[in-house]
């Protein structure tokens, strides 16, 4: 059985939940947004709760089965609280800046990089910090992913952007090879 699949979303008071067939709207206090499910899960409303089932067992409706609890509760999650993800950078003359909905950044590179940010997704930046935030965690992520992807971080001195919290594996220099 699905773990994740076989999980009660719990729609919360403020949150207005529909669904028609495939498709799933939700509509909380940060805004609204929608999503498809695949059409191999089923699902029933009962009492402020959300259940989802599937026919079969083959792999890809077990799958799916998941997927749909967890597209589901992603849009539950973005209309209530929002999703964010921060991002540290780490290097000696490297700059970030946020000018109205665009990312400036200089990153030892001969030209700036300018990353548009979309309808819904905020950047604060405080000194080496970026936090990237909004409603939808598609968005959310792919956003810190393309700043991310701008100077990922070498394993030698540890220069470059990083997630909040992300290891990174360091590796000995000129010196640790005799």
């Amino acid at each position: 059985m699905s773990r994740v699949g076989n999980k009660v979303i719990t729609v919360p008071a403020g949150v207005e939940l529909k669904a028609e067939g495939v498709n799933f709207s939700a509509k909380g206090p940060l805004g609204s947004l929608s999503t498809v499910i695949p059409a191999s899960v089923s699902y029933s409303f009962e009492e402020g709760a959300l259940r989802f089932s599937r026919d079969g067992n083959r792999p890809q409706e077990r799958a799916d089965h998941g997927l749909a609890r967890a597209l589901v509760n992603n849009l539950v999650v973005g209309v209530t609280q929002g999703f964010s993800k921060i991002l540290e950078l780490e290097g000696t003359g490297y700059k970030w800046e946020v000018r109205g909905r665009q990312v400036v950044m200089n990153m030892g590179y001969s030209h700036t990089i300018t990353i548009d940010l979309p309808e819904g997704v905020n950047c604060e930046i405080k000194g080496s910090v970026c936090e990237v935030k909004g409603i939808d965690k598609q968005v959310v992520g792919f956003i810190a992913a393309a700043i991310r992807r701008v100077r990922k971080v070498e394993p030698y001195k540890g220069k470059g952007i990083r997630y909040r919290g992300e290891f990174v594996r360091r590796k000995a220099g000129k010196a640790g090879a005799k």
